[in-house]
């Protein structure tokens, strides 16, 4: 089940082996699985964002208040 946040710090993903990249701050969509959680957004330019990042790695950005659980 997705759940809305906002991004209101540094987050960053890596795609594939490249560098880091940024989600932009503002609204993301979530949806969480045991192992890792998948977010979406919309960048400036009105391209569709998707990642998927490790949950230790999404737990460690809500506890230090870097994305904002609704």
């Amino acid at each position: 089940m997705s759940q809305q946040a906002t991004v209101t710090d540094h987050v960053t993903y890596r795609p594939g082996e490249g560098a880091l990249q940024e989600i932009p701050p503002g609204p993301v969509e979530v949806d969480i699985a045991p192992d890792s959680a998948t977010l979406s957004w919309k960048e400036d330019n009105g391209a569709a964002g998707l990642t998927a990042i490790p949950i230790t790695e999404f737990i460690d950005y809500v506890h230090d208040h870097k994305i904002e659980l609704e």
